[in-house]
């Protein structure tokens, strides 16, 4: 498998923004189903394979867990603020920092917990939603000049959580795990 693919397994973001009611629901379902679909590719995985990166150069097994959930609370969290604040404006902060602090290295299941809590939360929000509020806005300092709203939101991160699920359910394979 070369590289690109070992990188986006799933293809890279597309900045897919659901407008309709039946794409959000879609996408909504997707980010139900991932703490599940995240504990299953990891399933039975011992330390070692918990520890191996998913590429050369990539974020192990474990790191890729504690960040799916670090990113996806950071989102639950821009998606409140984009609902209750005007002129938001994201603020990034280094994901590879964040993965390589202590908690890094605890067991995945501290982040599988996380993760179910905040997508129950946050598909439950999202269901309850109106088309305006989907369309709030917001702006990100890395992306200047594009407008940002709730759906993409939704977008990105319902990939995102597909995206880093299929870097370990790829290696498995490559692995024979």
């Amino acid at each position: 498998m070369d590289l690109e693919a070992q990188k986006y397994p799933i293809g890279k973001y597309d900045v897919y923004r659901p407008a309709s009611a039946e794409e959000r629901a879609e996408r909504i379902a997707v980010l139900r189903a991932l703490p599940g679909q995240l504990r299953a590719a990891i399933a039975g995985l011992n330390d070692a394979q918990l520890d191996t990166s998913y590429r050369e150069g990539g974020w192990t097994v474990r790191q890729l867990v504690h960040h799916v959930a670090d990113s996806h609370l950071n989102a639950y969290t821009r998606t409140k603020v984009a609902l209750t604040e005007d002129s938001f404006e994201i603020r990034p902060y280094n994901q590879t920092n964040w993965v390589t602090t202590p908690d890094g290295s605890f067991a995945p299941e501290l982040s599988l917990k996380l993760l179910e809590a905040i997508h129950e939360k946050w598909t439950l929000l999202l269901e309850q939603l109106t088309p305006e509020q989907f369309d709030r806005s917001m702006t990100h300092p890395e992306r200047p000049g594009q407008q940002l709203d709730v759906k993409w939101l939704l977008g990105l991160y319902s990939w995102h959580g597909l995206h880093h699920t299929a870097h370990i359910t790829k290696l498995r394979e490559r692995m024979g795990w």
